[in-house]
């Protein structure tokens, strides 16, 4: 009988701990969080199938990335403390904190360019084309316009169109002069105007995890994509 008691108390000491584990991992960036339907727990949660260890029900499936979008806050280093206007390629305005809660891969372009620019556009399409729809629907590909006076958002949709990116997950986005340049300095992306319809700029491609943290950079035209489609997979809920 002893031995019996025991083992229950082993049993128990395990599951707790396995438990305390779950409920640390799905503070993280998961696809599914569970939880007790009867809230035995309070507002505790688990990262995987199973069952409540003090009801014995069935662990329900809560709603994706909630905790997300719970949590208001976001630190010091995310992009979404920037509080410039934007509009995007259907002429709603938003801020960039509107995009909490999905991997963002980030290019500066501009739709007059031809030469550059093109190859930036293939670049971010190379990377799409690579990343598994599960984690496709929890990440938004934005096109930034360095040239706002020009590209209209009629004219970043006529783009995105011409392009093939007007799938949900792809936005263009327009912002003032200097919303952008102060984008532009978040990203260390260089440009400057070198006649009314061209620009010079850096190429840089950009991956902010879903709290708007910059996780990685990928720089030049054609490089290995290795390294960013690794830190997507490792970001993206």
């Amino acid at each position: 009988m002893k031995t019996l008691k025991y083992t229950i108390v082993a049993l128990l000491v395990f599951v707790a701990f396995q438990s305390c584990n779950s409920d640390k991992k799905s503070k993280g960036n998961i696809t599914e969080v569970y939880q007790c339907p009867m809230q035995c727990e309070g507002d505790k949660t688990y990262n995987g199938k199973g069952s409540c260890p003090i009801c014995k029900m069935d662990l329900a499936l809560v709603e994706k990335n909630s905790k997300l979008g719970e949590d208001d806050s976001v630190s010091e280093e995310s992009i979404f403390n920037l509080t410039s206007t934007w509009h995007n390629e259907e002429g709603e305005a938003f801020q960039l904190k509107d995009l909490k809660g999905k991997t963002l891969v980030m290019v500066m372009i501009y739709t007059s360019c031809k030469a550059a620019c093109p190859r930036l556009v293939a670049d971010m399409r190379n990377i799409e084309s690579q990343i598994p729809d599960e984690k496709i629907k929890n990440m938004q590909f934005i096109m930034v316009s360095i040239d706002p006076e020009t590209d209209t958002p009629e004219k970043l949709k006529a783009f995105a169109k011409e392009n093939f990116m007007d799938d949900a997950h792809w936005t263009f986005l327009q912002g003032t002069e200097s919303g952008v340049r102060e984008f532009a300095n978040v990203l260390s992306v260089k440009y400057k105007e070198i006649s009314p319809i061209d620009f010079s700029h850096s190429n840089i491609i950009s991956v902010f995890n879903p709290q708007g943290e910059l996780k990685h950079q990928q720089e030049g035209l054609g490089v290995d994509n290795k390294e960013t489609i690794a830190s997507i997979m490792e970001v993206t809920p």
